[in-house]
């Protein structure tokens, strides 16, 4: 029989019957005990996430202004995890709606896209005075929920009733996984919180993926626990410096595999299986990492394609060009309007540009209309399309 098999439930904690019948699950304190094993399998595991991980910190300072580029994986990562949770807009519908495209069919729930990108932004901002903590996670789910689904349900405030996990339409009795009750959720939040800041050797991706784990496991807000969760892991990746920009986006993982994310972390509680949820996670972290940095090598290429084309065609444009091309990647979506302003032209010569970007294939009209007009930087956008996205291995 392995190690892990032998490995009691309660390691992660323990069901607990309450006095309304159903039980409910009490977390043990990080980190586990006995603790994670990390040799053999998860050593290659977290040695590779490390190598994948440090590749793409390195690819990301290649860009020639490595803030613009942050706008894009933000978003990809923003689409992602909101659509775990069941939104249905798209990145192109969190763009348009970002540059005011007003469009009758774009899906009501692009909001909550909008509100996620603020929450990692907002929090981000956070992080040079309040650390990752559960004051910050507060803040953050406070304005993660506002205005929108959810809004209702005491945006920023622990809980106090109890929540439960599982199909429509069940209860608690027969829910799939029951976290603690509300009066143990601000101690297991205030032990999760001193375990992020204990000085320890644990590896930081295995803190990290632990961390996310328990915060799923508390559950402890009534809405908006699974995007907090995953926030988390992009707030402490930067914190901790493992990344210096947030440019990876795990949650195309969990998505990819969302019924093994949720089966992975439901073994955890049930059987006490920290060992196959981190290798989960760190198989995760190796293969996003891959793929965003293969985005920023093909970023490279793009530019300098453009970059080409424009100093070939626009003649004495061109210094107009490249700084309208250098805006695209902070704002991929932009009117007429913006363009005079960014070029602090008049709106016939600003028009021009965008015309003569239009006819080198560097901007498509995306409204059809005559009047306010839109323009798209389409082979950017292209290079963050879940649908389009190249793999790692393939060429440019």
């Amino acid at each position: 029989m392995s190690d892990e098999a032998r490995v009691p439930a309660f390691r992660s904690g323990r069901y607990v019957r309450q006095s309304a019948g159903y039980r409910a699950f009490i977390p043990a304190s990080l980190p586990p005990q006995p603790a994670v094993n990390i040799i053999g399998t998860l050593q290659a595991l977290l040695s590779e996430a490390d190598r994948a991980l440090g590749r793409l910190d390195g690819s990301i300072q290649t860009l020639p202004n490595p803030d613009l580029f942050v706008f894009m994986y933000v978003r990809k990562e923003a689409v992602l995890s909101s659509q775990i949770e069941g939104t249905q807009s798209s990145l192109q519908d969190l763009l348009a709606a970002e540059a005011r495209v007003l469009a009758p069919d774009r899906p009501h729930d692009v909001a909550e896209v909008v509100n996620y990108v603020a929450a990692l932004n907002d929090g981000l901002g956070r992080l040079p005075e309040l650390p990752v903590s559960v004051r910050l996670i507060r803040e953050i789910h406070e304005r993660l929920l506002q205005g929108v689904r959810g809004s209702h349900l005491t945006p920023g405030e622990l809980r106090r009733s109890q929540n439960w996990i599982g199909p429509a339409g069940c209860t608690l009795s027969d829910a799939t996984y029951v976290p603690p009750p509300p009066e143990v959720v601000p101690e297991a939040l205030s032990e999760l919180e001193r375990f992020l800041h204990d000085q320890d050797d644990i590896p930081l991706l295995i803190k990290i993926g632990l961390a996310h784990a328990q915060f799923e496991t508390i559950h402890p807000f009534l809405d908006g626990n699974g995007r907090i969760g995953r926030l988390l892991i992009a707030f402490l990746l930067c914190e901790r410096r493992l990344l210096l920009k947030p440019v990876l986006y795990l949650s195309h993982y969990f998505k990819r595999h969302r019924q093994a994310y949720y089966e992975h972390l439901q073994a955890v509680r049930d059987a006490g299986d920290w060992e196959g949820w981190l290798a989960f996670f760190l198989r995760g972290v190796a293969e996003v990492s891959a793929q965003a940095t293969e985005t920023a090598r093909r970023i490279l290429l793009l530019r300098e394609d453009h970059r080409t084309r424009i100093t070939e065609h626009l003649g004495r444009a061109a210094g107009n060009g490249h700084k309208v091309l250098e805006s695209l990647y902070d704002r991929p979506i932009v009117a007429v309007a913006d363009v005079q302003a960014l070029l602090g032209t008049t709106y016939a010569g600003a028009n021009q540009i965008v015309s003569r970007l239009a006819s080198l294939g560097v901007l498509t009209e995306v409204t059809g209309q005559k009047r306010h007009r839109r323009f798209r930087y389409d082979a950017y956008i292209r290079l963050f399309d879940e649908t389009t996205a190249p793999s790692p291995e393939a060429g440019p």
